[in-house]
């Protein structure tokens, strides 16, 4: 069955100010502009979503509910998993491989360099690091998501010139 992965990476974070949390960083007006523009861009390209999985913190909150808004996908249905915060690419694995079998077109909004690595690992790829508000779509052919452990998929598109 395939399946599409869209590997985001937050929008651009404010630098925290002296004592300030990791966790608690703001977007910065630029990047609220760029998840903005890359909510536009996967509307455009991809229409929906069945599912998104985003890190609680408050940059990658603030990322995935712009781009759920442009992509007309209910803010209550997305799936904030504490897992996902600053993750190594195999807990961003392990936590797709938790998705439901349903979902077809699934957005991933986490940090880097996860979700960089993850995408070099699923394409077999040697992606340039994500910058701020990027997305990486990956075609999978996957029976059931459990199985991305052991599969390649391939690169569909990337929107790397679209957001700066």
């Amino acid at each position: 069955m395939q399946r599409t992965l869209l590997i985001c990476r937050h929008a651009e974070a404010a630098d925290p100010f002296p004592l300030q949390p990791d966790f608690e960083r703001e977007l910065t007006p630029q990047g609220l502009q760029q998840a903005k523009e890359t909510g536009k861009w996967l509307r455009e390209n991809f229409s929906k979503i069945d599912a998104l999985l985003a890190s609680p913190a408050k940059r990658t909150n603030d990322t995935a509910q712009i781009i759920a808004g442009r992509l007309y996908f209910d803010q209550e249905d997305i799936s904030y998993v504490p897992d996902l915060y600053n993750a190594r690419e195999s807990q961003l694995l392990n936590c797709l491989a938790e998705l439901p079998n349903e979902a077809k077109q699934v957005l991933l909004v986490a940090h880097n360099p996860g979700v960089t690595r993850l995408a070099r690992e699923l394409t077999g790829q040697m992606l340039s690091y994500l910058e701020p508000a990027n997305v990486v779509a990956v075609a999978l052919s996957l029976e059931q998501w459990e199985d991305i452990h052991v599969q390649t998929g391939v690169l569909l598109s990337h929107n790397m010139e679209q957001v700066q």
